[in-house]
């Protein structure tokens, strides 16, 4: 992005630092691609989400803006996942307008900032994670809510709300 003006709450300004992209590496058991960013990270200090270019250096679109980093969390969050919750928020979804006009806007700024960066030649009507009308990866959602802030992606803010203190039990987060 070119300023920060632009920048969601929680995105890091300026080059990722080689420690945090090491850090990264770690994470997920091999070399991040297209990082352009720290969005959030984890009380122990460690990034738990990063932005992503929308195109990956060998051109690629990638269209998971904020990619979920943290293994703690991506554990909880897929025991989330496997105990059915998507489909339940989809349920839900197709029941409650202000839910659906709430997860709308979570898409439409998704686009937006995504858009921002790179414009990707990809259908409009959706976005990363089933948005506008699915839920398809509650990951996606939660890396949104945490860069995005409180209140931007409510199934992701409501991920977190079950999950609480992923950070506090165990060693700490890598």
């Amino acid at each position: 992005m070119s300023s920060t003006r632009s920048r969601p709450p929680g995105l890091e300004p300026g080059p990722v630092a080689q420690a945090d992209l090491d850090a990264v590496a770690d994470q997920l058991g091999r070399a991040p691609r297209g990082v352009l960013a720290v969005a959030y990270r984890c009380p122990s200090g460690h990034p738990a989400v990063v932005q992503t270019a929308p195109r990956l250096p060998d051109g690629t679109p990638f269209p998971t803006l904020y990619y979920l980093t943290c293994a703690r969390l991506a554990s909880r969050i897929g025991t989330l996942e496997a105990e059915g919750r998507m489909r339940e928020m989809e349920e839900r979804l197709a029941v409650d307008d202000e839910l659906a006009g709430a997860y709308r806007r979570a898409h439409e700024t998704y686009l937006a900032e995504r858009d921002a960066i790179e414009p990707l030649a990809t259908h409009p009507a959706v976005t990363a994670g089933g948005m506008p009308d699915r839920v398809k990866c509650l990951h996606v959602h939660v890396a949104h809510a945490l860069a995005a802030g409180s209140g931007v992606n409510p199934f992701g803010d409501e991920a977190l709300d079950e999950i609480g203190e992923w950070w506090r039990s165990g060693p700490p987060c890598l």
